[in-house]
């Protein structure tokens, strides 16, 4: 085992976690809602400096808006995927036409402000439009933050808790700063950049699968407070989102961000 994600409240014993470090494996802890808390190293793990420096002096703009349209671009296409499968029309009036319009200001926008602006405005489209495409009993009706209280957000948060994890162990390994992004801010601000393009394909379809097909009332309980998947469910999904995360190609990925950033190579996302 090389990367041990741990979600929620679980008992780890000190043997196990010290044998899994001294094995070289990476842990990664995520809350109930799969939002990342920390991480342990094997012992004497030391970052390479020249690849700290080197994303320390990069200009956010260059890698930021390839990362932004080419997370929209991912969206629309599994929007288009969605709608040739329903057979009518997901989208209202002007909608998908102001998503085609975004994309191309993306690839034109000059600031970090607008970028982030249209890449928010595209992502919160871009859920109500999935919405859509589900059960109106399952209470889906945005991305929200948490607690959440329904099902298919708590899915989602499952998803992407475990693109992150692989995504930052690959990082990591590269010797990236995790928390020093271009297009996101904050914790973990790196491994959000990288996985926004991915979300569609790794997560996003096997996600929506699982709610138009195989979720029933008995698979989760709704409460005031949160949502909780019932754990029979959550370990089907979990074995269908290890088949859909491809971790060839988010390494390829990081490979591509570190060779651009040490040898001003090109930068080109990966994303369908």
């Amino acid at each position: 085992m090389k990367h041990l994600l741990v979600v929620g409240g679980h008992t780890l014993h000190t043997s196990a976690v010290t044998n899994l470090l001294k094995a070289g494996a990476a842990i990664t802890f995520f809350d109930i809602d799969g939002t990342p808390v920390g991480y342990l190293y094997p012992y004497g793990y030391r970052p390479d400096e020249a690849v700290r420096l080197a994303q320390e002096r990069a200009a956010p703009h260059r890698f930021a808006q390839p990362l932004a349209t080419a997370g929209l671009q991912s969206r629309l296409l599994l929007l288009e995927e969605l709608y040739d499968r329903a057979g009518q029309d997901i989208f209202y009036a002007g909608e998908l036409d102001f998503l085609h319009q975004a994309r191309e200001e993306l690839a034109v926008a000059v600031t970090m402000e607008e970028l982030r602006r249209l890449s928010r405005l595209t992502a919160d489209m871009y859920y109500e439009i999935l919405s859509r495409t589900l059960p109106p009993g399952l209470g889906f009706r945005r991305r929200t933050s948490r607690p959440y209280l329904d099902p298919v957000n708590a899915m989602f948060s499952l998803g992407y808790a475990m693109l992150y994890g692989n995504c930052c162990v690959s990082m990591i390994g590269a010797h990236l700063d995790p928390d020093l992004g271009m297009l996101h801010e904050g914790a973990g601000s790196f491994v959000h950049d990288l996985i926004e393009p991915q979300k569609a394909t790794m997560v996003d379809r096997a996600v929506l699968r699982f709610a138009r097909d195989e979720v029933s009332d008995g698979d989760y309980e709704c409460g005031e407070k949160r949502c909780y998947l019932d754990g029979n469910l959550s370990a089907r999904l979990v074995t269908a989102l290890r088949d859909s995360i491809d971790q060839s190609r988010i390494d390829a990925q990081v490979r591509i961000l570190r060779d651009a950033l040490l040898t001003n190579a090109e930068f080109h996302v990966l994303y369908w």
